[in-house]
């Protein structure tokens, strides 16, 4: 069964301008996400920047979360790591917690053979007993998670249900549905790519969009499901040139100018992440505009 259908959203983490965690704000956000439809949270993913929060922060960011959302919609922990037992850890104290399932990214840097990957993640898995969501992103992690593997392991591990796919290669997502013959859920981990891999059998996406356009993100997906094909692609479409915006820098740095942008103030980022590129905020504030989420 899938943790959730529809549109998550891959929650960024407001700071204060000292770097601190502004708790407020992020009650903030969670409660903008639900009022607009969002399927669900995915909470201290990348997007987060769970990779400069310390493992106290990370932990304290996904309670806060997952107490304050109060089981609306389901809360989905990033609980990843390279390090086997930093991701044991996490993932059970994010179960302890209440979270309804937890984000596994493929190890970074010292990355993993596909044996190495099967061994992680059955580890991570049998140590917890919520529902787990591998997630793929190479351009990321340096480290490719295979079709046949996300499959073996969907198969012999009871709790590993669903991928979060965001190597962009649709052709390895359709070998990967081919292979699974419905034995693991498939999300879009690109929001450039939802309507392709909802038409894959997709359940939905794990979305950066969704931050700052909730409402459409949501409706893409249910559209889409709901059997109005046309309708979903106009919104896919319609994004585009938002969705090129939010990843002209890395992620999360357009998002947060986003944000702010709306009046949000979730703050600045983390290092070594910097501040938005001027010339660049100007197409994101323009692509905003176009697509009517900021005036």
């Amino acid at each position: 069964m899938a943790i959730f259908t529809g549109a998550g959203v891959a929650i960024v983490t407001p700071m204060f301008s000292n770097g601190e965690v502004n708790y407020a704000k992020l009650e903030e956000l969670l409660e903008f996400q639900i009022k607009n439809g969002t399927d669900a949270i995915i909470i201290c993913g990348t997007t987060g920047e769970s990779s400069t929060l310390t493992h106290e922060e990370h932990l304290e960011v996904v309670r806060f979360a997952i107490e304050k959302v109060n089981k609306r919609i389901p809360v989905v922990a990033g609980t990843g790591s390279n390090c086997t037992e930093t991701a044991v850890y996490l993932s059970q104290e994010a179960e302890k917690y209440g979270a309804d399932g937890l984000l596994l990214v493929s190890p970074y840097y010292n990355k993993a053979t596909q044996k190495g990957l099967i061994a992680h993640y059955t580890k991570i898995a049998s140590s917890v007993s919520i529902p787990i969501i591998l997630y793929n992103v190479p351009s990321r992690t340096g480290c490719t998670i295979l079709p046949e593997t996300a499959v073996a392991l969907a198969k012999n591990v009871e709790n590993i249900v669903a991928i979060k796919e965001a190597s962009g290669n649709i052709s390895q997502a359709a070998k990967l549905m081919a292979l699974a013959d419905g034995c693991i859920d498939l999300y879009s981990g690109n929001d450039d790519q939802v309507v392709p891999l909802l038409s894959l059998g997709g359940k939905g996406v794990i979305s950066v969009l969704s931050n700052v356009a909730p409402r459409q993100t949501h409706d893409m997906v249910q559209k889409f499901l709901d059997g109005d094909i046309a309708g979903s692609r106009k919104i896919q479409l319609d994004a585009l040139p938002l969705v090129d915006a939010l990843f002209s820098e890395v992620n999360p740095i357009p998002v947060k100018a986003a944000l702010n942008l709306m009046g949000m103030e979730v703050g600045s980022l983390r290092p070594p992440l910097t501040d938005m590129e001027p010339a660049n905020q100007e197409k994101l504030a323009k692509a905003m505009r176009d697509f009517g989420i900021l005036k």
